[in-house]
């Protein structure tokens, strides 16, 4: 429980040393990344160094879930969080800011935070600590983190999937990603109150409640969905049938709401690379289509959507609770048809 604490303690003071000064800190986009790396790499002693730097690998790349690792089958690669120092931890810090946005409690940064917070509380509250919590995440670089070659960072643990794909100086691929929440509802820890999928609830909410009952009866799934269909191990089984309306048939309102749904996964990485894939995806946004099943509060037990375009698939399924009986809790996750794992 100590050990437990101690970590809690850790992240929360999350953001005290994001703004110290690097020998990195000159360095330009992606540059920044490696050099971040590199210098989170020299905090480590060689055993934890086996750990994170391996060989690129797709299998590997693929072995990210959204269960614990005492469960995920297979278990993920990587050197978990639980391992590292004071040092070590702030030299991870400093590289997640270099990869991810910063200034909104749920989103980006925050968003990560509060995942392990939620956690950690999930273990605590069960009595389930040698299972869940933030000890249990892990690090991982496939590839040797480098502005020419291909290489990949991946973070991950409970219903947290981050994965980034570089080759020859540019990021390839930011998907697949995943987020999931548990209980869903504020998380307290030190005077902050997390809620990291609540944008993403109600702001599909809004959309749904947006629509006319005409464009609710076209876009409503006839059968019940019960999780998301592309979560791990379900790579590249997108639906050859988009389901549900057009986006281009709909009005301004729902098209607004639907690309604010979309930022609020985008936009958690750093804003060079979130605005080239906004970019993207917004020229398709016409041809992207939205689908959904359940009462559409998103917040009871089998409410579902999803937005399909010719890139961009991203789903929140709410799920029933086992721990927190008569309660839901979100799962969701964005991918790219074109570029998970950086399109390899």
């Amino acid at each position: 429980m100590r050990a437990f604490r101690l970590l809690l303690c850790l992240i929360t003071t999350f953001f005290s040393t994001l703004g110290q000064s690097n020998d990195c800190s000159k360095q330009p986009g992606i540059s920044r990344v490696v050099c971040l790396a590199e210098a989170f790499k020299a905090t480590l002693n060689k055993d934890q160094l086996a750990l994170v730097q391996l060989d690129y690998s797709k299998g590997d790349a693929k072995r990210w879930s959204n269960f614990p690792q005492a469960f995920a089958r297979p278990s993920r690669v990587g050197l978990s969080l639980g391992s590292l120092s004071a040092e070590q931890f702030s030299a991870f810090k400093r590289l997640m800011k270099a990869v991810l946005s910063e200034g909104n409690l749920n989103e980006g940064i925050g968003e990560l935070e509060g995942a392990l917070h939620a956690d950690t509380y999930f273990g605590e509250k069960t009595g389930k600590t040698n299972i869940f919590g933030s000890n249990y995440y892990v690090i991982v670089f496939l590839g040797k983190p480098s502005t020419g070659q291909l290489w990949e960072l991946m973070f991950g643990g409970h219903h947290f999937a981050f994965a980034n794909t570089y080759d020859g100086g540019k990021l390839t691929g930011a998907t697949p990603s995943f987020r999931g929440v548990e209980p869903l509802q504020p998380i307290q820890a030190k005077e902050r109150s997390y809620e990291p999928l609540e944008d993403e609830r109600r702001t599909f909410a809004e959309i749904l409640n947006s629509l006319s009952d005409e464009q609710k009866r076209n876009a409503k799934l006839s059968s019940t969905v019960g999780d998301v269909l592309l979560g791990p191990g379900k790579d590249n089984e997108f639906p050859a049938v988009k389901s549900g309306v057009r986006i281009g048939a709909l009005g301004k309102e729902a098209t607004q709401k639907i690309i604010k749904a979309v930022g609020l996964y985008v936009n958690d990485l750093d804003s060079a690379t979130a605005g080239g894939l906004m970019k993207k995806y917004l020229t398709e946004i016409g041809d992207t289509y939205l689908s959904y099943a359940g009462s559409g509060t998103m917040a009871q037990t089998n409410d579902y959507i999803r937005l399909d375009g010719p890139n961009l698939w991203i789903e929140y399924s709410a799920q029933p609770s086992r721990d927190f009986p008569g309660t839901s809790h979100p799962h969701s996750v964005w991918r790219d048809r074109k570029t998970d794992y950086g399109g390899n």
